[in-house]
């Protein structure tokens, strides 16, 4: 009885990993867009993207003590539930600078996606992160 629950147990999580792998793999294999019809918007447009930035940003002691400011170039991918991928810096500005960025970026929360003829898609997205003393 022990064998015969365990072995079930077993064959339903080996089925709901091949699942997890499958809906990766497909979504890895979507296109992504550059320009849509609608392109993806953060939750309460521009003016809330610039308040997120704002109040979770961290300036890094390391760029403060050497007085670097700069602006880092961040592209990702705006996937089709909302959630942020791919997050990679296009323009670096200084090590510590480029981290923040990233970091911040990735923590976003999940964007209303883009869509092409009705359908919901993955897009590409490119912002300026600036940083500089106030």
């Amino acid at each position: 009885m022990k064998k015969l629950i365990l072995m079930s147990l077993m064959a339903v999580f080996c089925l709901s990993t091949v699942s997890a792998q499958k809906t990766v793999v497909s979504k890895k294999n979507q296109k992504v867009f550059d320009v849509v019809e609608q392109m993806p918007e953060f939750p309460g447009g521009m003016e809330a993207l610039f308040k997120y930035m704002a109040e979770n940003m961290k300036y890094p002691e390391d760029a403060k003590k050497q007085q670097v400011e700069g602006r880092v170039l961040v592209q990702f991918i705006v996937e089709t539930d909302g959630s942020v991928s791919n997050t990679e810096v296009l323009m670096r500005v200084f090590p510590s600078l480029d981290a923040e960025a990233v970091r911040v970026i990735s923590g976003m929360p999940k964007w209303i996606p883009g869509k092409q003829n009705g359908k919901v898609v993955r897009v590409k997205y490119t912002i300026p992160v600036s940083f500089r003393f106030k």
